[in-house]
């Protein structure tokens, strides 16, 4: 049983399908996978899919077509009673149902990690999944209309304010690719300059992609400020309500557009097991991703990724972060020592040896810190490309990847923005209902 389709679950599953399909093939061994979605979602591809250099079905994975050898039950689980090995899931439709398992996967993965800030629920938006991706690609877009549209200078600078919350790798990924698909897009339209947009990096610590190291950090910083961007470290976001943002420095300023980036936590799933939690929610687990309670192994019970607290045993820190460099290799691991305990062979530890982080600053550009190789701009963009092209799963996915970045070339980007696509029920209503709809275009 493997609780969640992220890529600890997604590559646990293919892994375990793969050294078990004899097994599978005679009925001897199931191995299902419960997720609510019904993909795998790619998120080192989200700020790609967000600036249009790849469409967005192209940074999701089937589980139905890519698993093919599990089970796959659409559903959310409700409750974890490992001590009968029975859990209780949520189908999409239908009463809840109690299933019984042997070994179970928990890996529910992470939610956003909020503080209660005034307006921050109203106002903000996350970037942790597609449909967030794809939602702040056409409210962006969709604010350059508003700007273009009015005579009111407070309205026009409000549309053309954009906030980013947290200087981790979403956080800055996120920033620098909107703010070039912005700078691009804004060549169409005669009312606009770019220098009218304000473009504003949030971060809490005195430091942004602490992963690439001190110096390609420092870097970063350097190379966003040559570009005009805001960036308050050591600030805190106070309040955001109605779009008034709030700093903890005084500022204060209107803005559209607010992202909230600011690190994860443990998926709330897990307090819903009588699994051993760690001080923080994350799942108690040993080197060998085994769950762990005061008194030693919790049988049949394994853990990894961003929900689990697993010892690193390089030493880089206490725990392992929660990172898809991690949750991808752990996965590895897990499966391993899952079919080695199936056949009653020896288990290994999950030990990681640090290689480094790249991350993308827009297109073209970007830092890299890989084996102790520092690069910066083309060279670490396309180590940055390379790198994930690499990991997304699938030989189909890879060529539709590069298929769009190719086109990419040769076209210009596409910036249309569908807005309607998060209401399209609206102009049917309005109609069916004898409202008058908006008049077109």
């Amino acid at each position: 049983m493997i609780i969640g389709a992220g890529h600890v679950g997604f590559y646990v599953a293919d892994r375990l399908s793969s050294k078990l399909r004899k097994d599978i093939r005679r009925g001897e061994v199931e191995v299902m996978v419960i997720d609510p979605q019904q993909h795998m979602t790619y998120q080192p591809f989200l700020p790609e899919a967000a600036a249009g250099h790849i469409s967005p079905r192209h940074g999701v994975i089937p589980l139905r077509r890519a698993l093919h050898r599990c089970r796959i039950l659409s559903g959310t689980v409700t409750k974890v009673t490992h001590s009968d090995k029975t859990l209780i899931v949520q189908p999409i439709v239908g009463p809840p149902r109690e299933i019984e398992y042997d070994q179970i996967v928990v890996a529910p993965g992470s939610v956003s990690r909020t503080l209660p800030i005034p307006g921050l629920a109203d106002n903000a938006v996350g970037f942790k999944s597609m449909g967030e991706a794809i939602y702040l690609r056409n409210h962006v877009l969709s604010r350059l209309d508003v700007a273009a549209a009015t005579t009111d200078d407070a309205v026009r600078q409000r549309a053309l304010s954009f906030v980013f919350v947290g200087g981790g790798f979403a956080g800055v990924e996120a920033m620098a690719e909107l703010e070039d698909m912005v700078r691009d897009t804004m060549r169409d339209y005669e009312e606009l300059d770019f220098s009218q947009t304000r473009w504003t990096l949030i971060e809490a610590s005195q430091r942004i992609l602490p992963e690439v190291g001190a110096e390609m950090g420092a870097y970063t910083v350097e190379k966003l400020l040559q570009r005009g961007f805001d960036i308050r470290l050591n600030t805190l976001l106070k309040s955001c309500e109605d779009g008034h943002v709030v700093l903890s420095d005084g500022e204060e300023f209107d803005a559209d557009t607010i992202v909230w980036t600011a690190g994860v936590k443990p998926h709330p799933m897990l307090a819903e097991t009588d699994l051993p939690l760690g001080p923080k929610g994350h799942l108690r687990c040993r080197p060998t991703l085994q769950v762990e309670d005061d008194n030693g192994v919790v049988p049949g019970a394994w853990g990894a990724g961003d929900s689990a607290q697993v010892p690193d045993l390089s030493g880089f820190s206490e725990y392992c972060s929660p990172s898809a460099q991690h949750a991808v290799r752990q996965a590895a691991v897990l499966a391993d020592n899952l079919v080695a305990t199936l056949y009653q062979r020896p288990i290994k530890e999950y030990r990681h040896k640090y290689v480094g982080s790249v991350a993308s600053l827009g297109y073209r550009k970007g830092v890299a810190h890989v084996y102790g190789f520092k690069g910066k701009g083309l060279i670490a963009w396309f180590m940055h490309r390379s790198y994930h092209l690499m990991r997304v799963p699938g030989f189909g996915r890879k060529v539709r990847v590069v298929a769009d970045w190719t086109l990419a070339l040769f076209t210009k980007r596409e910036t249309v923005q569908l807005g309607e696509l998060h209401d399209p029920r609206g102009p049917w209503e309005d109609v069916a209902s004898g409202r008058t709809p908006p008049t077109p275009g």
